[in-house]
């Protein structure tokens, strides 16, 4: 195994495990899930080539305003859409198909803004890589994404740890998540922790968004492809945990660079582009033999059977 393939493994695995805990989130609020959320990021992977090539700042500051841009975009998604229907008592299909009509928008807004790039500012909008032009540092060695983007990743989980069990809001917040009806009668704006939860949600998926860049060949599908490997991610920890999701995205982002890798390397190249059948065998095997995800497996009962 190659120190580069393992350092990108864990780079993508970091990025994927924000995506995920954030699409985790969401489901648990509505119970829908969000096919807008893989757009959530390409959003910021468009501003923070803005910040790099039009404005020329370091990209590093995309993950600031990743936040806000993605956390806003998802909690309109939220606000505009999802609740008015939720007030109305939409199926879930529906709701399910309102993020597809929302996730359209963003992608049409996306081509808008890479065309604009190229065309008028003569920016390289589509198959472009920050790191190959140059930008970011190396750390101790490494480049800096790697060292970033894992310490980024931590940090994240253990704030929204902190964040749900050692705060008011936070323990309102799981409350509200896990029994609404109950919540609201002992006095907690349901409405509010749940376009709280949203914007947190879209805030994690806007930081990984603006990392991505700096690690990966981006493009303006670039969301889209990467919603694959979100659900892989979240089903896989638990769809109904917010610490699985964070454990899905570590074991799907390894599985599937480490993965291609080792095929690319032994049946060759033209394996690549069959990649999203990595996460796709890991979720449906999933599926099949541990529907709530890792996290709702009985390990304990488990390895008392076993010994």
């Amino acid at each position: 195994m190659s120190i580069p393939l393992l350092r990108d493994a864990i780079v993508f695995a970091s990025i994927l495990t924000m995506l995920s805990t954030g699409l985790t989130l969401t489901y648990m609020t509505t119970k829908v899930p969000n096919f807008a959320h893989g757009n959530f990021a390409a959003i910021n992977i468009y501003f923070t080539l803005i910040i790099a090539k039009f404005l020329n700042i370091n990209p590093y500051v995309g993950v600031i305003t990743g936040f806000f841009l993605g956390g806003a975009t998802s909690l309109l998604l939220y606000l505009l859409i999802l609740k008015p229907l939720l007030d109305r008592e939409a199926s879930y299909i529906i709701l399910m198909i309102a993020t597809i009509a929302y996730d359209m928008m963003l992608i049409s807004v996306i081509n808008i803004i890479a065309d604009y790039l190229s065309r008028v500012h003569k920016i390289t909008s589509r198959l472009f890589q920050l790191r190959e032009w140059g930008y970011g540092i190396e750390i101790f060695g490494q480049p800096s994404i790697f060292i970033v983007a894992p310490l980024l990743a931590a940090l994240l989980v253990i704030s929204l740890y902190l964040f749900l069990n050692k705060t008011k809001f936070g323990i309102a917040m799981r409350a509200a998540i896990d029994n609404p009806s109950l919540a609201e009668a002992i006095g907690i704006n349901v409405n509010l922790t749940y376009a709280v939860s949203w914007f947190i949600s879209g805030g994690l998926a806007g930081i990984g968004g603006a990392l991505a860049p700096l690690q990966m060949t981006c493009n303006t599908d670039t969301g889209t492809r990467l919603l694959i490997s979100i659900f892989a991610a979240s089903i896989v920890g638990g769809l109904t945990n917010i610490y699985g999701a964070f454990l899905g995205g570590f074991l799907i982002g390894l599985a599937e660079v480490l993965g291609t890798g080792y095929l690319a390397i032994n049946f060759g190249s033209w394996v690549v582009p069959y990649r999203p059948i990595i996460p796709l065998t890991l979720m449906a095997l999933t599926l099949l033999f541990a529907p709530r995800g890792l996290t709702g497996i009985n390990w304990a009962k488990l390895f008392r059977r076993g010994s």
